[in-house]
């Protein structure tokens, strides 16, 4: 719920993803009044607190089209271009994955519906960590990577913290 210029970050994270012009957005997360009066539908995590894997879970169950773009909340920075950049170097059965200097960036990512199996595997072995996730999905050849450029790298800062937050509120 964290403004940026006087709007929500979802809010923001949302218009990025509507200059996309998909087919479906929705919202993977907890039910919200806010959200559901927007028209778009939330969707519950697979289970409670295991992190965005559940999200991502539930998110490849409900997607009705082959290919599904994650994108984190906190990633206020990011730019529909550089999302519409990734789009392109999917293929059928393939999606992608920025990788920057702290790894892979799986809430800026693209995902294949044949993912989901590998997905529901780690969730059952209760493995959470996206970013072995993500590397087992590039071994298995069902996410390329794109490397992060220095000049796309703004594009990621991450709002973890107060001072990720004080940085964009105030910078």
């Amino acid at each position: 719920m964290l403004e940026v210029g006087g709007v929500p970050l979802w809010q923001r994270q949302l218009q990025v993803l509507r200059e996309l012009l998909p087919a479906e957005i929705f919202i993977s997360a907890s039910h919200r009044s806010e959200w559901a009066s927007l028209g778009h539908e939330v969707i519950a995590d697979l289970q409670d607190d295991i992190g965005p894997l559940a999200g991502l879970v539930a998110s490849l169950h409900r997607s009705a089209h082959p290919l599904l773009l994650a994108l984190a909340v906190d990633l206020p920075n990011m730019s529909a271009d550089y999302l519409r950049g990734l789009l392109q170097l999917c293929a059928h059965g393939r999606g992608v994955v920025a990788t920057g200097l702290h790894g892979f960036e799986p809430l800026a990512a693209v995902y294949p519906k044949e993912s989901l199996p590998l997905a529901e595997s780690f969730v059952c072995a209760e493995r959470f960590s996206l970013q072995d996730f993500a590397a087992h999905c590039v071994a298995g050849g069902l996410l390329i990577e794109r490397a992060i450029s220095p000049s796309d790298e703004p594009l990621f800062l991450n709002v973890n913290t107060p001072t990720d937050f004080a940085s964009i509120a105030h910078g």
